[in-house]
């Protein structure tokens, strides 16, 4: 896709406007590469002069933390800090609330310090901008609710944004009950993803899931990879794959755009 790496940049003496910051899930998960795929294809369109760090890129560590390992994240954050700060790196923009909530608010205490941007916040900055123009015909009128990301919503109090985004599409934003600073979290976040439910409790996903499904949404639109995979969960669970799309927002630009 024509995406060249820091090193490849800094060895042609140029510096890029930013850093787009992969992450694990975007970068090995089959179904979050196709919204990294899909981010690349919008900064393509808006003719961002971008790179990535390629298999310098580590882990921010943010799993470690949550799970209560610190020792373990501030090793992972100082090796990332060490590679950005040598490549003078000064904006960053990621798809994953997660680590855009680990390099906004905890590694300038460990010397990261870097202009930081959720991909949605650097969609819309593009819009504003008048760098990406969005056709609102493509998706017009379809029912479609949005989910918050807990690091994106809660953590940070970026609400807005991703609906901008959205209202733009020209489709029917449909909020849940439980939406803002009252949302459900999906059920990944604080390193649950890579555990079971407590043993009697109904998982956090399918509840979450249940919260969507009252808005008889044709699309549910979220900001974040591993919300996608936990919603996704959630659709099959509740036998609604037939109607129900869990797209991420960058993935909802691209298919309204045909890029």
């Amino acid at each position: 896709m024509n995406v060249p790496t820091m090193a490849e940049m800094m060895a042609q003496g140029k510096q890029p406007e930013i850093l787009f910051w992969v992450g694990a899930s975007g970068s090995y998960d089959d179904r979050a590469k196709k919204i990294t795929r899909a981010f690349v294809k919008i900064l393509h369109k808006a003719n961002v002069d971008f790179a990535v760090l390629g298999t310098e890129e580590s882990s921010t560590g943010d799993v470690a933390k949550r799970a209560g390992n610190e020792f373990l994240f501030q090793m992972q954050a100082m090796m990332n800090i060490e590679v950005l700060n040598g490549y003078e790196v000064k904006t960053i923009v990621t798809a994953d609330p997660h680590s855009f909530n680990t390099f906004k608010n905890e590694y300038p205490e460990l010397g990261g310090k870097y202009e930081v941007y959720h991909h949605t916040q650097f969609i819309k900055k593009l819009i504003d901008d008048g760098r990406l123009s969005i056709d609102d015909t493509v998706l017009k009128d379809r029912r479609v609710t949005y989910h918050d990301p807990c690091y994106l919503g809660r953590a940070n109090g970026e609400y807005e944004s991703p609906r901008d985004i959205i209202r733009k599409m020209g489709v029917n934003l449909l909020e849940m009950k439980r939406n803002k600073s009252t949302a459900l979290c999906c059920g990944a976040g604080g390193a649950q993803m890579f555990k079971d439910a407590e043993k009697g409790d109904k998982e956090i996903n399918v509840l979450r899931t249940e919260d969507a499904l009252k808005t008889k949404p044709q699309i549910i639109a979220t900001g974040c990879p591993y919300c996608n995979t936990m919603m996704t969960d959630g659709i099959k669970a509740t036998n609604n794959e037939a109607t129900v799309e869990v797209l991420d927002i960058a993935e909802l630009i691209a298919n309204s755009q045909n890029l």
